[in-house]
């Protein structure tokens, strides 16, 4: 098997691990995301921790840690990551799988604004359209709900920020999550044990599913982290900014087939315009990174 095949199979298997998320986290849905959250980061950093010692990597961890700049990055996309996860796990309990899955179509439109409004990139006339279409889905989905679909608003905001500042902090995936998880460590540590306390805690309390299911959230988002970030540096990005379509796709059958979350027609008008987006967006970078191939052949 070639690097290529390797790399995406690899980030093909990160992609559909996130998007089979929302069956993971379901069970969970009589624990408070916090909770849920409180214990994928302990269990996250136990995990890392664990696998950057067995393959001898604590150095980088070390370097990391004393880079006093770097580490006032990461405790910035800590707090992101954790907003994130939270909205996400609270949406998925709460039967919000489907505006979940909106968040994520979104996120790479998002991607594109930031770039815009931050590091001053220039955009095409078909990503232009792209973002307009995609505003259009949104503004046409407040307008039918009766309010803006903040949760699909706050995971592709928090997320695409998140990704805004790890491109421009130069450390590998396994020591950036290794330093934000130890940032969040005590306060989850801290949460933890005043859930039990007060009596709330599950760790411990909890049927042997329910333990195996807090436990694993670690391992589980370590292994998809570590599986993306060995993909993308095998397949071209392009072939990445399609592949991570799988994750919302996947999130969104799993709202309507699984949970059986109402989606009538009105929405998918709406869902409409933003997949047309995506469709563009998609085709055009595919378009400029064959372009980009056939004038450096």
């Amino acid at each position: 098997m070639t690097k290529t095949s390797k790399g995406f199979i690899a980030a093909a298997a990160a992609f559909a691990m996130w998007g089979v998320f929302p069956l993971y986290f379901y069970p969970l849905r009589e624990i408070s995301p916090l909770q849920i959250i409180a214990n994928r980061i302990v269990w996250s950093c136990m995990f890392v921790l664990v696998w950057m010692a067995i393959r001898g990597e604590l150095s980088s961890l070390r370097a990391t840690l004393a880079n006093r700049s770097v580490v006032w990055r990461l405790a910035l996309t800590a707090i992101l990551i954790t907003v994130n996860w939270t909205v996400y796990v609270w949406a998925v309990i709460h039967g919000h799988v489907v505006e979940s899955s909106l968040g994520y179509f979104i996120n790479p439109l998002v991607n594109v604004l930031l770039g815009v409004a931050l590091l001053s990139e220039r955009l095409t006339r078909a990503q232009w359209i792209a973002v307009a279409l995609a505003a259009s889905g949104v503004a046409y989905l407040t307008i039918v709900a009766g309010r803006p679909p903040w949760i699909a608003l706050a995971l592709a905001l928090s997320f695409g920020t998140y990704g805004l500042i790890r491109k421009v902090v130069k450390v590998e995936s396994l020591p950036g999550l290794a330093t934000e998880t130890l940032l969040l460590l005590p306060f989850a540590v801290g949460y933890l044990f005043w859930c039990e306390s007060a009596g709330i805690g599950a760790l411990g309390h909890a049927g042997p599913a329910i333990h195996a299911l807090l436990i694993g959230s670690g391992p589980l988002t370590a292994i998809a982290l570590f599986l993306f970030a060995y993909g993308a540096r095998l397949i071209p990005y392009s072939t990445v900014g399609v592949l991570q379509y799988i994750a919302p796709t996947l999130q969104f059958a799993c709202g309507v087939f699984a949970f059986h979350e109402h989606f009538d027609h009105t929405r998918a008008i709406g869902f409409a315009f933003i997949w047309a987006a995506l469709l563009i967006y998609a085709g055009e970078g595919m378009w400029l990174s064959r372009k980009q191939q056939r004038a450096l052949a």
